[in-house]
């Protein structure tokens, strides 16, 4: 599926650079092309893709501290400017855009939104928002923020690919090694899921192509991507089980909204060397995703990649109802009841009676 990238914000410009990376490294040529939007000029300077910095007359470059209403008008401001930026890049090759951001901070969470509004007015090619939420230990702030940007985001998205930042992270980790493995996971896993069609080496018996991505993103609202792997043994009636296993922890274990099953929709791809993928085991893995999701259909199909390893890639659409969303949109509603309640001012300790002014 070729799409062209746009990241807003700070983490929507670095996974979008991972992703651009991660598909020229592989071969896959799925990223038709890829532009980084920020309102602080120092998040762009680390970043190796095209930037365009915008709201110079309102924060000088300076970023809008978590202000995601603030986000929110310099994108809509500046929108004809970030569009005539993409012009040359989404061409009639590219069958989506594809707006990366971080929704628990002020450029991403108010910008994402704004910015598929004004694409969806313009281009016919599906708009899709790939969005992180922020960690259960990230401030009030940026839970309240994502709150709001993904109510918003899913109303303009054609859909919405979530990804909660406590699913892909290693506890042990410092805070921004952990951001680091989150953005490579991304990357490998989306990557692929784009790359779905673009075959390398070899031929699929069952092809994805990027018909099934969109159809599998076509009710809208929110999605969410699994992937697992397990080394492949060499004969293919060998990896009946293994096929079976990786779908299983892909959807289980593997997913980028953790307990989100239930789903309208759901494409399966199974990646690796055609000559070790076993036909029943995918179309076991398929029959047991349609019990465990409750779709009446599961897409799939196969990935021709050169590797040692058989990969199970799981798209789920329409996922919204999960616990975990609503989970967090309780979190998101008590942090913005939080952030609207008056803050004591410490100067009225000094208005007490009950002490004597000195003279």
């Amino acid at each position: 599926m070729k799409v062209v990238l746009i990241g807003v914000g700070q983490a929507g410009g670095k996974i979008t650079q991972a992703l651009a990376e991660y598909d020229y490294e592989m071969g896959f040529d799925a990223v038709q092309g890829a532009l980084a939007v920020n309102t602080a000029a120092a998040d762009l300077q680390s970043l190796d893709i095209d930037t365009q910095l915008i709201g110079r007359d309102r924060v000088k470059g300076h970023g809008v501290g978590g202000d995601n209403e603030l986000g929110a008008e310099i994108m809509r401001e500046e929108s004809t400017e970030v569009i005539d930026e993409l012009d040359g890049r989404i061409t009639s090759r590219a069958e989506g855009i594809v707006i990366v951001a971080g929704l628990g901070g002020g450029t991403g969470s108010g910008g994402a939104p704004m910015l598929a509004h004004e694409l969806k007015r313009i281009y016919d090619v599906p708009v899709y928002v790939l969005g992180v939420l922020p960690g259960r230990n990230e401030g009030s702030i940026y839970q309240a923020n994502a709150g709001r940007s993904l109510k918003t985001v899913a109303r303009e998205a054609d859909a919405t690919i979530l990804i909660d930042n406590d699913a892909w992270h290693d506890n042990e980790q410092s805070l921004e090694a952990s951001f680091e493995t989150i953005n490579q996971n991304i990357a490998q896993r989306v990557g692929l899921l784009l790359a779905a069609g673009e075959v390398i080496d070899g031929v699929a018996e069952s092809v994805v192509d990027s018909s099934e991505v969109i159809n599998t993103l076509q009710p809208g609202g929110i999605a969410s991507i699994g992937y697992a792997s397990a080394a492949a043994a060499e004969d293919s009636a060998d990896n009946i089980n293994n096929i079976i296993t990786a779908t299983r922890n892909a959807l289980l274990a593997g997913t980028s909204l953790p307990d989100a099953v239930e789903a309208d929709t759901a494409l399966l791809v199974i990646a690796g060397d055609p000559d070790r993928i076993a036909r029943k085991g995918v179309e076991r893995a398929r029959s047991w995703l349609e019990e465990e999701t409750g779709c009446l259909e599961v897409r799939g199909g196969d990935f021709p990649l050169d590797s040692d390893r058989l990969a199970a890639l799981v798209l789920l659409g329409g996922v919204e109802r999960s616990s975990r969303i609503q989970e967090f949109l309780e979190r998101a509603r008590q942090a913005h009841e939080q952030a609207s309640e008056p803050t004591p001012d410490p100067s009225d300790a000094f208005e007490n009676e009950q002490i004597d002014d000195l003279f």
